[in-house]
């Protein structure tokens, strides 16, 4: 079942957004169907309904297959650091990350925000993770957990965020 909060909470999700989560939910059976799958095998199959929206999407691993977004840059302004995202869609600002087992375990959506905040015209992120994530005899509800660090992050109002908004997917 695919669920999904935006933050912060006092915003409703943009048509941009929620066209992400209909990405998503025209893929909801096949991610039920009981395989396991990485994140890669989730985005590919994501990836002809987010590239029919406008999304350029990561094809594989080499440096050509990657999608970049700027986060510096440089003397004639050339690109001095960037960062890779899953999905982008650079007329509507919007960076996707797909994650399945390191989301929770390995703090990544921690560093998909701080990798968010640092790209040049990125105003929304999209982290998917896994509802629940069985690993090594332990079960952790991965999308729970993602749930309440953004509510605490944005409730606290201590840390401000330089984006209009994070979109958490559980799928």
């Amino acid at each position: 079942m695919i669920n999904y909060q935006f933050f912060p909470r006092s915003h409703g999700v943009t048509q941009e957004i929620q066209v992400v989560i209909d990405c998503f939910k025209k893929i909801e059976t096949t991610l039920n169907d009981g395989t396991h799958r990485v994140s890669n095998d989730v985005l590919a199959i994501l990836r002809p309904h987010l590239e029919q929206c406008g999304y350029s999407v990561e094809k594989g691993k080499g440096r050509d297959e990657k999608i970049d977004v700027p986060v510096l840059f440089g003397e004639n302004n050339t690109i001095d650091k960037s960062f890779y995202a899953d999905a982008y869609n650079k007329n509507h600002n919007i960076v996707i990350e797909v994650e399945a087992g390191r989301a929770v375990r390995n703090n990544q959506f921690l560093k998909d925000i701080f990798q968010a905040c640092m790209m040049f015209d990125v105003e929304y992120l999209v982290v998917a993770v896994l509802n629940e994530y069985s690993g090594g005899g332990v079960i952790s509800k991965d999308y729970q957990e993602v749930k309440t660090f953004l509510e605490t992050l944005y409730i606290s109002n201590r840390l401000k965020l330089p984006l209009k908004g994070i979109l958490l997917i559980g799928y």
